[in-house]
């Protein structure tokens, strides 16, 4: 029991030391880049930083099976060094039983990651691309689903319009028994819409069957009523923007994914990429585990074999090469090339699988 708090306490402290390092130098490439993307904005130096910082904890929940990988390779690397595992095997402990604390603890980083940090990149996420939209064209666009249906708000120098749909084509871009609110720069509301449909065309919606109620202070609503067989109103929404919206999943916490998917559907939209993120996550702690044991099968000998560069580098290697094959299986998943539940657990259960036999292959022969 001591040892293996032993190995688990070095095998924790290689994972934050090297976590700490790639957050390091994943603010500063990042935020070179949005000084660059924003050089031409009134952005200061303090947004460009706090965009970056908000940036941040996607782009290490991201590579966490590189660090987990990395962190590996340094704790059975000094290891060895330090001779601790030929003491450990003299003692009659195999390798494998020495493998207990490090899965144990990446089962843990990933169980804390999907639960705990899942959440906190996903309300960065989107606070981080409502401000970078913010910055870069002076407009704020928000598209979201709940129970009532499709909401949507554009914005622009002429103020904010509000929008409600009951449902939609599955691109967002046709509207049904649609109601829009126009909100005029100094915030007061200016008039309400309903439309039977509302058509995304290039800079307006195109709206069928319209009735008008002015909202303006003094005004009769009902007297002033009009009512017109099709209108166009001005949007800064477009398709890619909508898509891109609803497209990432990451944005969504996953506690609140299951709700979010069946919203999607209830709303016309098809929630396949997120019903496959979802499950994805899920199975994120099986496929750090996978990547902590292909990291130990190269790396638990004895230094004086040698080779140890070509170790390090080939447990690297397949490591990429298992998380660029997870990705490609992701995207058949979202195109419905495969099922959701093989294109999530696939990946990781055959990377475990292939781990497993790389060990008993280095370790039995």
């Amino acid at each position: 029991m001591i040892l293996n708090l032993y190995f688990a306490r070095r095998f924790l402290r290689s994972f934050l030391g090297l976590l700490v390092v790639f957050l390091g130098m994943s603010i500063v490439i990042d935020l070179v880049e949005h000084l660059r993307r924003l050089s031409g904005t009134d952005t200061t130096f303090v947004q460009v930083f706090q965009l970056t910082l908000l940036n941040a904890p996607k782009g290490i929940y991201t590579i966490l099976p590189l660090v987990m990988i990395l962190s590996t390779v340094a704790l059975f690397l000094s290891l060895a060094r330090s001779s601790e595992l030929v003491v450990t095997r003299a003692a009659g402990r195999s390798a494998l039983r020495s493998l207990i604390s490090p899965v144990v603890v990446a089962l843990l980083i990933g169980a804390v990651g999907v639960t705990m940090i899942n959440p906190i990149v996903a309300a960065t996420s989107k606070r981080y691309a409502v401000m970078l939209e913010n910055y870069r064209t002076g407009t704020i666009d928000a598209v979201s689903v709940s129970a009532e249906g499709l909401w949507l708000r554009q914005g622009g120098d002429d103020g904010q319009t509000v929008i409600r749909a009951a449902r939609a084509n599955p691109q967002a871009t046709e509207l049904y028994d649609v109601m829009m609110i126009d909100y005029a720069a100094t915030g007061g509301p200016e008039r309400r819409i309903e439309a039977r449909r509302a058509r995304l065309i290039a800079g307006a919606w195109e709206l069928t069957d319209v009735r008008i109620w002015p909202l303006s202070i003094g005004a009769n609503p009902e007297a002033l009523t009009q009512q017109v067989e099709r209108i166009e109103i001005p949007s800064t929404l477009t398709e890619a923007r909508i898509r891109d919206t609803f497209g990432d999943p990451s944005a969504i916490p996953i506690w609140e994914l299951p709700t979010y998917i069946h919203l999607l559907e209830e709303a016309g939209f098809s929630a396949r990429r997120h019903a496959v993120w979802f499950q994805m996550e899920l199975s994120r702690p099986l496929f750090l585990v996978a990547m902590v044991l292909i990291a130990a099968a190269f790396t638990m000998r004895h230094a004086r074999f040698g080779k140890t560069g070509v170790a390090v580098l080939s447990a690297i290697m397949l490591g990429f090469a298992l998380y660029y094959i997870r990705s490609f299986v992701q995207i058949l998943g979202e195109t419905g090339q495969v099922p959701v539940a093989l294109a999530a657990w696939a990946p990781p259960v055959a990377s475990l699988l292939l781990a497993m036999g790389l060990l008993l292959h280095m370790e039995d022969g």
